[in-house]
């Protein structure tokens, strides 16, 4: 019995000394697809939910007319392994080999799926997986909903803001804090009630978060989910509001003051063209991108927000385009008053991810 584990574990060390170098080399050199480039895209809703979704299917055309590529897309795939699986790999067997995601509960299937197909590129965007042929993204939506909060406080006559958010997550707590620091920049005494819904896309819960932010005094409704469903209400009730993932004012032209918007595209395009040339490398950390680095922008500003503030607004923003402005830089207290970020220091992605705290002015409840 020992002699036979001892042969075992020799096999599986030699075997290992022969293949790594092998992987090592082959992933030191990148992927580069065999044969022409097909992408294809994994929806979590339908194309035209008027949100995230939709964002991302704008940057899909922006990409076929730019690239000269057809993109393939599949919608409604939800989060869950059987689901995602089949649908990929129906598309891998149609011969696609760049497949892009959409969805943060895509991950773990994506990195099992990059596993099995080595020569397929994979990217997800609000993913949280790497590998040598998959690359998750996200944007640091915090910038320009920091641009949000301005614009809301602007439009506000009491300092009341309401904000609907899907779940208490990092990514979504860092909107909901930036958001109350930006509004602060123009009213010190702003304060950003909160609602979570408990989901991205649920239109209905979020017409009732927005209604009972509105009954509880707020004039002006942020939010981070899907639908414009928060902006709708806002509109119904003559107050006014601030969107999330694509420009809104699409569907609420008299109370959407500014938009936090993806540009997807101005990432897309530059790395998928990396992907087409060969000996493509994905970040292993992933990609969090900033407003310079392609990641969000915004959509502004309503006549609700003054002329006064409309350029203090843009030339925030223009800070941020130019990669000169940091929205949590030290010092930043928690609202209990504990320090959170020392003086003139700046969080890791890692504690932005795990954010769990919230700034003074910040009210969240059920």
């Amino acid at each position: 019995m020992g002699m036979k584990f001892l042969m075992r574990i020799l096999t599986a060390a030699l075997a290992l000394s022969i293949t790594a170098p092998a992987l090592a080399t082959e992933a030191d050199e990148g992927l580069t697809l065999k044969g022409e480039p097909r992408i294809a895209m994994l929806y979590i809703s339908p194309r035209n939910d008027g949100g995230w979704t939709q964002a991302f299917d704008e940057a899909r055309l922006k990409l076929e007319e730019r690239l000269g590529h057809r993109i393939q897309y599949v919608e409604s795939v939800p989060e869950n392994a059987s689901s995602i699986r089949p649908a990929a790999e129906r598309l891998i067997q149609r011969g696609a080999n760049i497949i892009i995601g959409t969805a943060f509960g895509y991950s773990d299937t994506f990195e099992d799926l990059a596993r099995r197909h080595p020569e397929v590129a994979f990217l997800n965007g609000s993913g949280t997986t790497n590998s040598r042929n998959l690359q998750s993204f996200y944007g640091r939506t915090y910038e320009s909903q920091y641009l949000c909060g301005m614009a809301a406080a602007a439009a506000s006559k009491s300092g009341r803001l309401g904000f609907v958010a899907a779940n208490p997550f990092g990514q979504v707590n860092w909107t909901v804090n930036a958001f109350a620091l930006g509004a602060q920049k123009i009213n010190p005494d702003a304060t950003v009630t909160v609602i979570y819904t408990g989901s991205w896309n649920d239109p209905v819960r979020e017409r009732a978060a927005a209604a009972a932010l509105i009954d509880r005094g707020a004039d002006v409704i942020g939010q981070h989910v899907d639908s414009p469903t928060p902006q709708i209400v806002a509109q119904e009730r003559g107050v006014f509001g601030t969107g999330h993932h694509r420009d809104m004012s699409e569907f609420a032209p008299a109370a959407t003051v500014c938009s936090s918007v993806w540009v997807w595209d101005r990432f897309l395009e530059p790395e998928l063209e990396n992907i087409f040339a060969g000996g493509w490398k994905p970040q292993l950390d992933g990609a969090l991108l900033s407003m310079a680095e392609g990641g969000t922008d915004i959509a502004c500003c309503g006549p609700a927000v003054a002329e006064e503030h409309v350029s203090t607004i843009m030339a925030a923003r223009e800070e941020l385009l130019q990669g000169n402005k940091r929205i949590y830089q030290g010092p930043l207290y928690d609202r209990n008053g504990t320090l959170k970020i020392a003086d003139g220091e700046l969080p890791s992605d890692g504690e932005l991810w795990q954010m769990d705290w919230f700034v003074k002015g910040v009210i969240t409840q059920q």
